[in-house]
């Protein structure tokens, strides 16, 4: 005899005797939909083996098919509302607008307007670009005029040839200090309003005024301490310190280091032995080229800066997954034989 579960499904096969519950589940079962074992007839044989019937202590069973449901007490619950109906979607034959106004908050756009107050990045580019091929040229003429200083020892130089070594030198020179307070001044009014776009987004004002960040940027000697100090200010008030703590530090330590070396140079030029000239000559071209490594660092630190607008987050919140225990931590042990589906002392599923 087989009788179906009315919630899970399960069919069982009750055997002898019809039952009212799922051993599963609980729900309730419904009637036999297979007749009798015809060796339990009227006519045969055998007959099913015979129960005492029990005595009913409680309520008195439910027919088959049938089971009790709880109902809370009190009125029935009001009849849910309709949903009216809305209508037709509504189509447009053009984008509305009415819907895409982007709104920003008053810092952000106070930040993007002293931002665009500054120089432009193809400007300061081309400000470093100039002054590392300035600084360049410079050191190659150099290493020219230390060859002809070689050559002149045992040979007599024409004065066309010296001439145009000695002032072409003289005119690099020049051209390397005109470079040197050009990009300063460029690279200043740069440091100046992304400070003040920077601390414009937080809601803040820049702590420092614009004449101290003029004097700390310009100023010889100055500039080597309070330069950098504003850069990592600047990098603090960005949340991008740790980004930028590798290539600051590196642009700093060259900048001291070529800044010495160039003070060397000019303290001895104004010698006139032979040999105090060719020393004078390698201390400039090596000055030369740390200030063009300190030029390409500070071109590192300022597409460091660019690379990240001031408006734009610097981390990305993204979903993860569900932690995996590791190898370490202990996890559920899976048994190697699965769990039964019948419990002890309950009949199979059909």
């Amino acid at each position: 005899m087989i009788q179906v579960c009315s919630q899970c499904g399960t069919r069982w096969n009750v055997r002898d005797r019809q039952r009212a519950w799922c051993p599963r589940c609980n729900g309730a079962l419904l009637a036999p939909t297979a007749p009798p074992d015809p060796r339990w007839s009227p006519g045969a044989t055998t007959h099913p083996p015979t129960r005492s019937p029990a005595p009913q202590t409680g309520a008195p069973r439910l027919p088959s098919g049938f089971r009790w449901i709880a109902v809370r007490p009190g009125p029935p619950p009001p009849p849910r509302r309709r949903r009216r109906h809305l209508g037709p979607t509504p189509r447009y034959a053009y984008i509305p607008r009415w819907g895409l106004a982007d709104n920003p908050p008053q810092a952000l756009l106070e930040g993007e307007a002293k931002a665009k107050e500054g120089p432009a990045l193809v400007t300061v580019r081309a400000a470093l670009l100039s002054a590392i091929a300035i600084f360049g040229l410079a050191a190659a003429i150099h290493i020219v005029r230390y060859v002809l200083l070689l050559i002149n020892r045992t040979t007599l130089l024409p004065p066309l040839v010296a001439g145009a070594a000695l002032w072409l030198g003289v005119l690099l020179s020049l051209a390397a200090i005109v470079s040197v307070i050009l990009t300063g001044a460029v690279m200043a009014w740069w440091l100046i309003t992304r400070r003040a776009a920077v601390y414009a987004h937080l809601g803040q004002d820049d702590p420092r005024p614009a004449w101290a960040l003029w004097v700390g940027c310009l100023v010889p000697i100055v500039n080597l301490v309070w330069a950098p100090v504003y850069v990592i200010e600047l990098a603090h008030a960005e949340q991008s310190q740790a980004r930028l703590r590798g290539p600051i530090a590196a642009w700093w330590i060259a900048w001291v280091l070529s800044t010495a070396v160039s003070i060397f140079g000019i303290a001895t030029s104004f010698t006139t032995k032979p040999q105090g000239i060719a020393d004078n000559t390698v201390t400039v071209v090596i000055a030369y080229l740390l200030g063009a490594a300190v030029l390409v660092l500070l071109w590192q630190v300022f597409n460091a800066f660019v690379r990240k607008p001031v408006e734009r987050p610097l981390h990305r919140w993204v979903m993860v997954g569900q932690c995996r225990p590791s190898a370490d931590q202990p996890g559920p042990v899976e048994s190697e034989t699965p769990p039964a589906v019948e419990t002890d002392q309950r009949e199979p599923a059909a």
